[in-house]
């Protein structure tokens, strides 16, 4: 029951990643986020209120090694970001339970560590910067 209750979940974020990284949302306001790898080095993009930070990083093609493993499926903690912690405070939802679970596995975990997959744009979020932790732990292949 516990494998079929897991198996609709991850279909349900299978679905509604793929809506929003093939169908763009049009007319949604774009502003500017800021991923700062750990050697310090800032890439600055274009997010749309509604994309995923997940989203943000694969529709412009930003190479960050081994992130986004499971395609945002929350089947792995590839996609861990850390915020700072006023942006941390202004993220519209909290992790869920199942987010908490793969971050447990994330390296680098911090007080303010989420999954890109997990966090959506809202214009709150406009102008921030994000940190890429040094490594990802891909928990598929453990």
């Amino acid at each position: 029951m516990l494998a079929a209750r897991k198996f609709l979940q991850i279909a349900a974020l299978q679905t509604r990643n793929f809506h929003r990284m093939t169908f763009p949302l049009l007319n949604k306001k774009e502003f500017e986020v800021t991923f700062v790898r750990e050697s310090g080095e800032k890439i600055k993009t274009k997010g749309k209120v509604g994309d995923s930070l997940f989203d943000v990083i694969v529709n412009n093609d930003i190479d960050i090694d081994g992130f986004g493993a499971c395609e945002g499926t929350l089947a792995c903690s590839t996609c861990h970001l850390i915020f700072k912690p006023e942006d941390y405070e202004k993220l519209n939802e909290k992790p869920t339970d199942e987010e908490l679970d793969m971050l447990d596995l994330a390296y680098g975990l911090t007080d303010t560590s989420r999954l890109g997959c997990q966090v959506f744009l809202t214009e709150k979020e406009s102008g921030m910067e994000v940190k890429v932790p040094a490594g990802v732990n891909d928990q598929r292949a453990a």
